[in-house]
């Protein structure tokens, strides 16, 4: 039997509609995409959300029509959720604390002219 696949390898049921049912074989499921989107304003892409796709292509078409949808943004990133490794919240003092020892780093050392407003 010759099988047709779509996204997801989802194959087709005898009427030709995607045949989704469970039984059978395990299906795979799709991979979790975060999506980040830079507004007509912006210059930085900001975290938007997250869905599933089967491949990069189809979670930017997925990404537009869900998250862009009254047309605010201009650039559109996707990354497969496994491929972003974060800090983690818990050790955020260690983690950080080595910038403590930084204290140049802070403004507080600089003698700034009153003419500057917003510093």
């Amino acid at each position: 039997m010759l099988r047709k696949f779509y996204y997801g390898d989802y194959g087709e049921s005898k009427n030709g509609a995607a045949d989704i049912s469970t039984s059978g074989e395990q299906k795979k499921e799709w991979p979790l995409w975060e999506v980040f989107i830079r507004s007509r304003q912006g210059l930085d892409h900001k975290h938007a959300g997250s869905l599933h796709a089967a491949d990069a292509r189809m979670a930017v078409e997925n990404a537009r029509d869900v998250y862009t949808r009254r047309m605010e943004g201009v650039s559109i990133w996707v990354v497969e959720s496994k491929y972003i490794h974060a800090s983690n919240p818990d050790e955020a003092a260690e983690f950080y604390d080595p910038a403590n020892d930084k204290a140049y780093r802070h403004p507080t050392f600089y003698d700034l002219p009153d003419e500057l407003k917003h510093m």
